[in-house]
């Protein structure tokens, strides 16, 4: 309640005024290489935080954006993204953006003007691409001055979701109740090709080989029992190339990519999977096992290679963190914030 009562404070005012009226005494060095965990919090309680971890003393700073700003982060952040100096924490049910310092935490700005933002991908310092959960649109943002300058409309697509970028194309899921990966061309900001998928493609990665993976929650028809799908799109052809289905009733989610780009990895239930790129089969044996209660999150570190899975135990508490190595073996486990949903590695 308190921090509802927060939130509520803070959107009857201007959140830079907020900041100096309640700016936190003392500065939060925030370690170059560090990892930033994007707590969702409970829906409607505004209760979002985000979390920094000290990946080589093994140290948790959690609540960062409140400590460091005195500012409540808000209702339900979904990703965060960064881009030059700034990080971007895209809170979803407040619609708005956060901007902050990745060395400090401090607050930079603010993006609003949006309906339900899920993610930010950049094409260049003037040019940034929002997709949002109920507005049937694609925003156009300035990162210069945080400004929406346009918007790339989606007819019959309400819901976008997650971005990959291959050359000056831009290829983007629809993911509620939809079987279409959008591709858009980003100098002329149009769609200029519908790709037709699983059911619900929600996670999307660029390979070594320039292949796009997408994960679909449920393919559709009879014939497959509304099976998830993994599929893979050749790029220069916008067509699937490759489908592995999955066992009936098998929900995996959260597809993420190694650094090499050699290696996916997906949740599926309380196990953690890898695949290389070149595979022929989907993997029959976990990478890892977690006694778990709820795997929700997952990030692979681009540098070396560890494997962060979070656990959002009842939705209720303080979430937890398992740290692996590339091998599969557990370095470090911590406390983050209430349903730590995503990570983003500032390397």
């Amino acid at each position: 309640m308190i921090f509802l009562l927060l939130s509520l404070c803070s959107g009857c005012m201007k959140d830079d005024q907020w900041v100096q009226d309640h700016l936190q005494q003392g500065n939060i060095q925030i370690p170059e290489g560090g990892l930033f965990v994007v707590n969702e919090g409970n829906f409607m309680y505004g209760n979002a935080t985000l979390s920094c971890y000290d990946t080589l003393k093994k140290v948790v700073q959690n609540d960062l954006f409140y400590k460091v700003n005195g500012l409540p982060l808000g209702d339900v952040a979904e990703s965060m993204t960064i881009w030059k100096s700034g990080g971007y924490v895209v809170v979803n049910n407040s619609g708005k953006i956060y901007v902050l310092d990745i060395g400090s935490g401090k607050y930079a700005g603010k993006i609003t003007g949006l309906t339900s933002p899920r993610f930010i991908h950049f094409i260049n310092d003037q040019k940034a691409y929002v997709t949002d959960l109920y507005a049937g649109k694609i925003s156009i943002v300035n990162p210069a001055t945080n400004m929406v300058t346009g918007l790339i409309p989606c007819p019959l697509h309400p819901s976008t979701e997650e971005m990959v970028q291959f050359g000056n194309l831009l290829f983007v899921t629809c993911w509620s109740g939809d079987k279409t990966v959008l591709v858009i061309d980003t100098d002329k900001d149009q769609i200029i090709r519908e790709i037709s998928t699983g059911e619900q493609p929600c996670g999307l990665v660029l390979d070594r080989f320039d292949k796009i993976w997408v994960l679909c929650q449920s393919t559709p028809g009879n014939n497959t029992g509304n099976m998830a799908v993994l599929q893979r799109i050749d790029p220069g052809t916008k067509t699937i190339d490759k489908s592995f289905i999955f066992a009936t009733g098998s929900k995996p989610v959260k597809l993420n990519v190694d650094g090499k780009g050699e290696n996916i990895f997906y949740l599926l239930g309380n196990e953690v999977y890898k695949m290389h790129v070149l595979a022929s089969q989907l993997p029959v044996m976990p990478f890892v096992r977690l006694q778990a209660k709820l795997l929700y999150g997952l990030g692979i570190d681009p540098v070396n290679g560890n494997v962060y899975v979070s656990d959002a135990l009842d939705y209720q508490q303080s979430g937890v963190i398992s740290r692996f190595s590339e091998t599969g073996v557990l370095i470090s486990t911590f406390k983050a914030g209430i349903i730590p949903g995503r990570f983003c590695f500032s390397k």
